[in-house]
């Protein structure tokens, strides 16, 4: 029985393994949901166990969209996604469903209710410049360089985080524009701010290590070999997204003797808890809007967030 709601959609974010998939489907249940795949890699077709994918059971449980539908061949891109979300969103609600967003793609949920901004790409000569000009040098002064020419980002940016501010400069050079000006014109948002309803999963660090490390074994065991074999057959461009999913390059090297398989594994693990830690820090500093709330709390929490008729 679907219930109506006074947001349009609810959001649910948070690190892998951190029992995302498990509370769509409890919420999707009570609410008469539809869940939408918010996750970069839970897209492509060839990566079904790798990327712990919902399984045909979950799927059957609630209408799923956006899960396994891009070729590995394909470099699928943000913009590719929102168009795709908008589309999906429209479809859901007219068959009178409340559509759940998950994944763990920032970005993803970034563009939902901020739409993207066409900002030109930077010709590989001004990036290379200034990759060699930085090279070596402190933070501070990457900070300091972008302050010169665009004090309005640098104003937004820490001083301490070089990339970002490599990327405002390389803008700035490229375009003359600062990098605020071209965020100011985003557009095609399918969703306001104001009509979602937004968490952010967050379980004990050390228990979501743990979780990550016995998640990896399940999926090896489940026969993510036989799929990173039949992916690494294909011969495919290995910069591709698909090729660079966590488990993949590792397990591709094994498969060529480079290293041993308890090496691919171990390199498959760590690169997932890294990913974790980059997608705490993200949100937390990125994505303002979103609550967060341990996982054992949070079906509970959403019930009394979510009013519902």
């Amino acid at each position: 029985m679907n219930s109506r709601s006074d947001k349009r959609a609810l959001l649910i974010a948070g690190p892998t393994a951190s029992g995302k998939t498990a509370l769509a489907l409890a919420l999707a249940d009570r609410l008469g949901g539809a869940i939408v795949n918010a996750d970069s890699m839970q897209v492509y077709r060839d990566l079904s166990i790798i990327t712990a994918r919902p399984s045909a059971e979950e799927m059957a449980r609630a209408p799923h969209f956006l899960f396994g539908t891009v070729d590995a061949a394909e470099n699928y891109s943000v913009a590719r996604w929102l168009s795709d979300a908008g589309a999906v969103l429209r479809e859901i609600e007219a068959q009178g469903r409340f559509p759940i967003f998950v994944g763990g793609t920032g970005l993803y949920f970034r563009a939902l209710t901020e739409g993207l901004s066409d900002i030109p790409p930077v010709p590989e000569a001004v990036r290379a410049d200034l990759r060699d000009w930085a090279e070596g040098r402190p933070a501070e002064d990457i900070h300091a360089r972008l302050k010169a020419v665009d004090p309005e980002t640098a104003a937004t940016l820490r001083p301490t985080d070089p990339q970002r501010n490599l990327r405002a400069l390389e803008v700035f050079m490229a375009t003359g524009r600062s990098l605020r000006s071209f965020h100011a014109e985003r557009r095609g948002a399918v969703l306001r701010p104001d009509e979602v309803l937004s968490i952010f999963l967050a379980p004990d660090r050390d228990l979501l290590r743990a979780r990550i490390d016995s998640r990896f074994d399940g999926m090896m065991a489940a026969g993510a070999l036989e799929e990173v074999k039949a992916l690494a057959a294909r011969g495919l461009d290995p910069a591709l997204p698909a090729m660079r999913a966590h488990g993949v390059p590792g397990i591709i090297r094994s498969l060529h003797g480079d290293i041993s398989m308890e090496e691919a594994i171990e390199k498959g693990k760590a690169d997932t808890r890294a990913y974790s830690k980059r997608q705490h820090t993200w949100f937390r500093h990125q994505a303002p809007d979103f609550i967060w709330v341990k996982p054992e709390e949070a079906e509970v929490w959403v019930g009394g967030n979510l009013r519902l008729d």
